[in-house]
């Protein structure tokens, strides 16, 4: 493919990974209440949701979801769903008089929901069917062009995600050394405010 053409979907696509939507939030979620690694860790997860929507992209899968409105609305309505058990478990945590949080429950659950929640987001998706085919032409070979362009995307998303996780995690740091957040109830603050998102998250996806 041309580097022109590249450039140009980067430009195109990159507002859209930068608009708070069900990704971003959720990340920014992880990294508040589990710090940097959990904000990382939620990236990668995000990124490799986005390898099977790539994979689906190319089996043809993904357009026929697109074309059924009761699958596709099924798809987004589980995500909601998703979303919105993630932020009540947050909220409960905060809540609660101990100091149960999402660090305790297992180092690999952030970059497991973050796959699900990449995958159960039909925006993504969209990007891929809607976007992606506007800058492949028939001469060239599909496959090869949507493996670039997918590659850009993923990217895009895993250097926005991971800028925002670090910036997240400083704050955290400046925050702890003050004496404001970790542990009690500056960490219950912490989980309140990553439920809060994740639940707004959830509220963005249904209306979408």
């Amino acid at each position: 493919m041309e580097t022109m053409t590249l450039i140009l979907f980067a430009a195109t696509v990159l507002p859209l990974i930068c608009t708070p939507g069900p990704d971003m939030l959720f990340v920014a979620a992880q990294a508040v209440s589990g710090g940097t690694a959990a904000g990382l860790r939620a990236t990668a997860g995000v990124c490799l949701g986005y390898v099977v929507h790539s994979t689906l992209v190319a089996l043809g899968i993904a357009a026929l979801i697109a074309a059924s409105p009761v699958l596709f609305d099924a798809l987004r309505w589980l995500g909601v769903g998703y979303l919105v058990w993630l932020g009540l478990r947050l909220l409960r945590h905060a809540l609660a008089a101990g100091r149960l949080t999402l660090q305790d429950v297992g180092h690999n659950r952030p970059l497991a929901r973050g796959f699900l929640t990449a995958l159960l987001n039909p925006k993504g998706m969209m990007i891929y069917m809607a976007i992606l085919p506007q800058f492949m032409t028939a001469a060239a070979g599909i496959a090869p062009q949507a493996a670039a362009l997918s590659v850009i995307f993923i990217g895009l998303c895993g250097l926005v995600y991971t800028g925002l996780s670090l910036a997240i995690g400083i704050m955290g740091r400046r925050w702890a050394r003050g004496g404001a957040v970790i542990g009690g109830r500056g960490r219950r603050w912490a989980e309140a405010a990553a439920g809060a998102m994740l639940i707004a998250a959830a509220g963005r996806l249904a209306a979408s």
